[in-house]
């Protein structure tokens, strides 16, 4: 029943009736058979709309009918005839929501937008009415009391502790009147993060896009780049133009690289007003509205405000440690940043620019001070970072790593043709996992890059093997049919690479522990760990091969890009360090919000931001902490790159394919899942919690 432990975010474009959708014979629903395909992997052919709604009624039914059993057993609770039974529940429910909420974020239509609407306050009330049983908690709560009376390993005992604390932080010792408000307060929290997903997605895709109708408008702009937006352009209906929307991937090179600051100022400004247009698909008023939402329920559990309920459930666990974390990284990011800012003045000045540095200047400028300062330009090397080779690179390191080996298959299930499947294999040719990605951008994706699972990991009840995907928006394939990338999305890649291999190492007992299922502050530590070896000269070599010559990277270019892993660090930490004070501003704050821009404005003002800078969100589309489960919980990035920097030296000193050190890594980290204390597992593999000094390094900011 692992799907109820976590939030989902649902990506949704728009809303029809989905009455029609279930008249679909169940005896045709692939949902309620096994799966008659290798390895149980969902018949994605097979599934049609029409077959969610009824698999999401039944399973809920189903897993309903499961808890009556347990509440209803004669015996006296035990760790097997609740905890694990628990466990066991909602297979059905497991199945479909897996494949649909995957699918709705990274291959969605109108249809599924509809029923994922329907469907959000429907699993928010099943939940409740599952977690605010009382015959089913003073079940768990009587085995819990009784835990270290009783003979069972780590894992076991850590399954009963985590299963406690839910159904505690779910509001299971609450009153009838306050879990009646609760689940209010649940369903329209849910329904709100649905709308507020959607507002993002339609605004982004439906909103401004930059048309251009002559060429020399295209100034500086790289050929393919160019390409891609005649591209785009033709397939919205405008032939012969060129379009760009406001999006990472489109707007990112054009900032870069176009000669055009009005043109550069308009898609900038398009971007960051996404979700603040005061029309229909506004999302200043939801979020006010989900924070204020946020505060009762923190309140009726209580909690002080909403932040206090999240961090108690993690590794930081108060706001004071949050607040250190980012005030020891702020000051020396924002000094390095005005100095970045200096920088690129002068070089405005020296080249006749009669202007102030402005936010759409600086990844243009930042560009230019960097092939002054080390010679080289992002389309300079773009041209040895195939997606093919890159992610060939990744798995050459996991292989080096930790003895698996991937092999594709070009038969197994998938939902899309251009997604590629692999089979994962140890040492001794053992299937451990599957692994897909789905890496090019297209309209009905979200954006980002994530992971997710469409099976995790378990051993309970039998071996079962994860299915897990990786799925990003990079570039479509150039007129040579090859997707480049930049050195950004090189490691973005590497980056979701590392969390498919917390989902394919994983060596849990049980689902609700495998994998990825661990705190916010901890889940992207093993990703970010991986993003190490993707910045690896050694490593760099290894993939980085001229997609035409295959020739490999010059030894010069790959000097330069070593030499520059610190260049526009200024930037970099004091945009994201901004968008988590901005999280921490709306969750830590008690009084009524009247004006969504004005607390953004004077929070962002407080803190000392220079207006060359925007954080990396703005809360209108914060989709992190609106729609994504990470309220109060952005930090995570910065906690876990202090782990992911400190865990990092050992290679440092012993070597970068060290076994020793591997051997560890895999065990205590990318196959321990959440089957102990997180910081416990961190000891075991490292010796001693980390420090800060090995990030402020990393990030250049111990000069500051």
């Amino acid at each position: 029943m692992k799907q109820l432990f976590y939030i989902i975010g649902i990506v949704l474009l728009n809303s029809c009736s989905t009455e029609s959708l279930n008249l679909e014979s169940t005896n045709m629903n692939p949902f309620f058979t096994e799966y008659d395909t290798p390895y149980q992997i969902p018949p994605f052919k097979k599934i049609k709309d029409a077959h969610y709604m009824p698999a999401f009624n039944q399973g809920m039914k189903e897993q309903l009918e499961e808890i009556a059993s347990i509440t209803n057993n004669l015996e006296s609770p035990s760790f097997e005839n609740t905890i694990v039974e628990l466990e066991r529940t909602g297979k059905t429910l497991d199945k479909v929501s897996n494949v649909f909420f995957n699918l709705n974020s990274s291959n969605t239509n109108d249809q599924m937008d509809a029923i994922a609407k329907e469907i959000s306050p429907k699993l928010s009330a099943h939940r409740d009415n599952i977690f605010l049983n009382r015959k089913l908690f003073e079940r768990v709560k009587t085995i819990y009391e009784q835990k270290n009376n009783l003979d069972l390993n780590t894992e076991q005992k850590r399954l009963i502790e985590e299963t406690y604390k839910y159904f505690i932080r779910s509001g299971a010792q609450l009153n009838s009147t306050s879990m009646r408000e609760l689940t209010e307060i649940n369903q329209e929290l849910s329904s709100l993060s649905v709308q507020f997903d959607q507002n993002l997605l339609k605004e982004t895709n439906e909103g401004f896009h930059l048309l251009i109708e002559e060429e020399k408008q295209l100034d500086g702009l790289p050929g393919d780049f160019k390409n891609q937006a005649a591209k785009l352009a033709e397939s919205e209906g405008h032939p012969g133009k060129w379009m760009f929307k406001p999006t990472r991937v489109s707007m990112y090179p054009f900032l870069t690289y176009s000669t055009q600051r009005d043109l550069r100022e308009k898609l900038y400004n398009s971007y960051i007003k996404r979700g603040d247009n005061d029309n229909e698909r506004d999302n200043k008023n939801l979020a006010i509205k989900m924070v204020d939402l946020r505060t009762q329920r923190a309140n009726l559990l209580g909690y002080e405000t909403h932040a206090d309920f999240v961090l108690e459930n993690t590794m930081a666990k108060s706001t004071s440690r949050v607040k250190d974390l980012l005030d020891q990284v702020w000051e020396p990011g924002l000094a390095r940043a005005k100095k970045e800012a200096e920088d690129m003045q002068e070089l405005i000045q020296e080249e006749g620019g009669n202007f102030k540095l402005a936010a759409w200047d600086w990844w243009h400028y930042s560009e230019k001070i960097r092939q002054l300062k080390y010679d080289f330009s992002e389309e300079e090397i773009k041209p040895y970072f195939s997606e093919t080779k890159v992610l060939q690179g990744a798995f050459d390191v996991a292989t080096k790593l930790f003895d698996i080996t991937f092999h594709e298959r070009f038969d197994l299930p998938k939902y899309r043709d251009n997604i590629r499947t692999f089979e994962v294999k140890n040492l001794s040719g053992r299937v451990i996992g599957i692994f897909y990605t789905d890496y090019t951008v297209r309209p009905n994706k979200g954006g980002g890059a994530w992971m997710n699972t469409f099976r995790s990991q378990s051993k309970f009840d039998g071996v079962q093997i994860p299915l897990v995907m990786n799925t990003c928006n990079f570039p479509p394939p150039n007129e040579d049919g090859i997707s480049l990338l930049s050195f950004e999305q090189v490691t973005t890649l590497f980056h979701e690479f590392g969390h498919a291999l917390h989902g394919l190492l994983s060596d849990a007992t049980y689902p609700s522990l495998s994998g990825t299922n661990v705190t916010r502050d901890y889940v992207e530590f093993p990703s970010q760990m991986m993003e190490n070896w993707a910045r690896e000269p050694e490593v760099i070599a290894d993939y980085a091969k001229h997609y035409q010559t295959n020739q490999p990277m010059p030894l010069e270019l790959l000097d330069k890009i070593s030499k520059a892993s610190k260049f526009n660090q200024g930037f970099a930490t004091t945009e994201y360090v901004a968008a988590s004070y901005l999280d921490m501003a709306w969750h830590t704050n008690k009084e009524k919000v009247e004006d969504a821009n004005q607390f953004e404005n004077k929070t962002l003002s407080d803190l000392g931001l220079i207006e060359e800078i925007t954080s990396r969100y703005r809360s209108t589309y914060f989709a992190h902490i609106f729609a994504g489960g990470y309220s109060m919980g952005y930090y995570s990035y910065l906690w876990t790159e202090v782990l992911e920097a400190d865990a990092f030296q050992p290679f440092k000193e012993k070597g970068i394919f060290d076994k020793e050190t591997a051997n560890k890594l895999k065990k205590y980290v990318y196959s321990a899942g959440n089957t102990d204390d997180l910081m416990t597992q961190y000891v075991r593999y490292r010796g001693s919690e980390p420090e800060i000094e090995p990030l402020l390094e990393k990030r250049g900011l111990n000069e500051f």
